[in-house]
């Protein structure tokens, strides 16, 4: 039986199963994402989606979806299905899926009367290219299937509308056609294994909904060009494959292809093989870069959750050599001392003040792993360097060490941390000055610095950052610490503490180096177990503060004030497990153990077989956010390997 099915009953509920998000991508950058019964409810949902060069390298929906019909007797059972904006479903295709397996690939079981027929889909590992066969269990007389491509040409974040500028022209290609709809675009190519009749009738499809982008408060309604359609005849046991491509393929190769793609594909039957077959999804080689796809379906490369999601999704699964590529990569993209924080819509932004130091942590658990300590220090002391001199001496976004050697950072209207939502363009939590996290963080990256130095016999830097250090440690407790209140203040601001009980101030103890004693630690964790944690992770505050928001839904505005005033968020989860076995070691193991499977059921809600961003503060504790967050499943796949170890 497979470890992740879902049966009739379950998949014709669509409040059930439109709930349910499945996705595929490859080491190209190329992806699929929709429902299980394949009802697009998200504009960030298709078949195949793909970088575009010409575009910025943004993901475009080419082809949004194929509607299959199966034909016997001159009557037809489509078994696709759509939204349209007056809230009817046409066709209904849902009505007979019978059966949905994800292992070893993604297959939906259909029957219409005596017809049933499976479809799998994959992605090829390393081509823009989606791969999917059909198999004719059982007919009890002559059948057809008719194939209509539903193309949208379009950037992920927005929509198509119909126009009078797409290119309705089409070329014939072996047992297929390919299309451009706008200039500039990569080509289309869909092809069968088994020639097919093509008819060309070009036609829009109008107002088509997506259900999720009305609940997020955008536009829900997109039209959909249809160019025609391909019918061929099918028989029983026989197996047919459509290969939708941005290259010409050979159709006497598809079924091959189709298996050799197959056997690379990762076992799905447990818990920890489903986070180790999504970490793989979030690797992406293009141009001799290796890149981290922050979370599917709307995420691009942000550097800082790049560095957070190294360890769990690479180094977990002995990946020492990608990992070193990614950080090379990532610092390629540098500006002066910064990583980059963001790339989005041709733009990259470097407005961030801890991304630098979690590079320190990267490579500090890369060490950790290999005892390379002499390497990391002859390839990276440069890097290290530049950016400790440049936060001690003064940077951009009045990035600075103060006398005390603690690190202040932040200007007017911009967010730095990772708290980094804005509404109208004012951050929602500004928090300028020194934060917590950022000066634990601070901290570590020094002491593991020095270390490295230590282990190379650099005495000169050894010499110039030692003081540092230790001026740090005292000044951190002395500004920080509340032996009343028992925990840390979030951030300071000259004589302002705030002391908003947030799991920020858990770094300070999660972190290889801190400069807080054990007792302090206790009592951070203590807080945090009372105020903040869920069988989900932390929350971002506690539900006793007046700006607490318990729920992450509504229109963007609604959702950013949530998103840091209550959310759970779950890479948190990571670094509290390794506080926790930290403070109380093998005390604590069967405590994070049971926080590491209550989070098996969600592998079977919202995004099947990964890991979702948030969930809500409240219970029960809904998932919400992206479908498939990068740091959410490394840091599950290191909570594994930190219970594997004291097992």
């Amino acid at each position: 039986m497979a470890y992740i099915k879902f049966d009739k009953t379950q998949l014709i509920n669509l409040e059930y199963s439109l709930n349910r998000e499945l996705l595929r991508s490859n080491r190209a950058g190329a992806y699929s994402s929709t429902t299980i019964v394949n009802c697009n409810t998200r504009k960030y949902h298709g078949l195949l989606i793909i970088p575009q060069p010409q575009f910025g390298n943004d993901p475009h929906v080419l082809l949004s979806m194929l509607h299959e019909t199966v034909i016997q007797h001159d009557a037809s059972f489509n078994l696709g299905i759509h939204k349209y904006q007056n809230g009817v479903y046409s066709p209904k295709g849902h009505k007979y899926v019978r059966n949905f397996e994800l292992d070893p690939t993604p297959k939906i079981t259909y029957r219409v009367g005596g017809v049933v027929l499976e479809k799998e889909q994959l992605f090829s590992s390393h081509e823009n290219q989606i791969i999917i066969k059909y198999t004719l269990v059982d007919a009890h007389s002559e059948t057809k299937l008719q194939f209509k491509p539903f193309l949208a040409f379009r950037n992920i974040h927005q929509l198509s509308k119909a126009n009078h500028d797409a290119n309705k022209r089409y070329e014939p290609v072996p047992n297929g056609i390919k299309i451009v709809m706008y200039e500039g675009y990569s080509p289309l190519y869909l092809q069968f294994s088994k020639k097919p009749e093509y008819t060309h009738v070009p036609d829009w499809y109008y107002n088509i909904k997506y259900t999720h982008e009305e609940l997020r408060g955008y536009d829900p309604l997109e039209d959909l060009y249809v160019p025609g359609f391909f019918e061929v005849q099918i028989k029983k046991g026989e197996s047919i494959i459509v290969v939708a491509s941005t290259t010409e393929v050979n159709p006497s190769g598809m079924k091959q292809r189709f298996l050799a793609e197959a056997k690379k594909r990762r076992p799905r039957n447990s818990f920890e093989n489903c986070l180790i077959n999504s970490a793989q999804q979030f690797v992406v080689k293009q141009n001799k870069k290796v890149d981290i796809i922050a979370g599917y379906p709307w995420y691009g490369s942000i550097g800082r959750d790049t560095f957070m999601a190294l360890p769990g999704l690479l180094l977990t699964q002995g990946e020492t050599n990608t990992f070193i590529e990614v950080i090379n990569s990532m610092i390629a993209n540098m500006k002066g001392a910064f990583f980059h924080n963001a790339i989005l819509n041709h733009k990259i932004t470097y407005d961030s003040v801890d991304t630098q130091l979690w590079f320190f942590w990267a490579l500090q658990k890369y060490v950790e792993k290999t005892g390379e300590k002499t390497k990391i220090w002859t390839d990276y002391n440069r890097i290290i360097k530049l950016i400790l001199n440049s936060y001690r001496e003064g940077t951009d976004y009045n990035i600075k060490m103060q006398q005390n050697g603690l690190l202040f950072a932040g200007q007017s209207g911009v967010a730095l941390t990772w708290m980094n939502a804005y509404i109208n363009g004012k951050p929602v939590t500004p928090r300028i000055g020194m934060p917590v996290e950022v000066n634990a963080l601070w901290y570590n990256a020094i002491m593991f610095s020095l270390d490295l130095a230590k282990a190379a016999k650099d005495t000169i830097f050894s010499k110039q950052w030692k003081s540092v250090a230790e001026s740090i440690k005292k000044a951190f407790v002395k500004e920080f610490w509340s032996n009343e209140k028992g925990h840390l203040a979030d951030y300071i601001n000259d004589s302002f503490k705030d002391w908003s009980v947030r799991p920020n101030q858990l770094l300070a103890v999660s972190m290889p180096y801190s400069p807080l004693d054990d007792l302090q630690q206790k009592k951070i964790l203590d807080i945090i177990d009372r105020e903040l944690l869920t069988p989900k992770g932390l929350r971002t505050l506690s539900p006793m503060h007046l700006k607490y928001k318990g729920v992450y839904r509504g229109n963007a505005q609604e959702r950013d004030e949530a998103y840091h005033q209550g959310s759970v968020v779950s890479w948190f989860s990571g670094h509290y497990a390794e506080a926790y076995l930290k403070v109380y070691k093998t005390g604590g193991f069967q405590v994070i153990k049971n926080l590491y499977k209550g989070f098996e059921p969600d592998i079977q809600n919202y995004g099947i077989g990964t890991m979702p961003e948030i969930y809500d503060g409240d219970p029960p504790h809904n998932p919400a956010g992206a479908t498939s967050m990068a740091v959410a499943v490394a840091e599950l796949l290191r909570i594994n390997e930190m219970l594997n170890k004291f097992e």
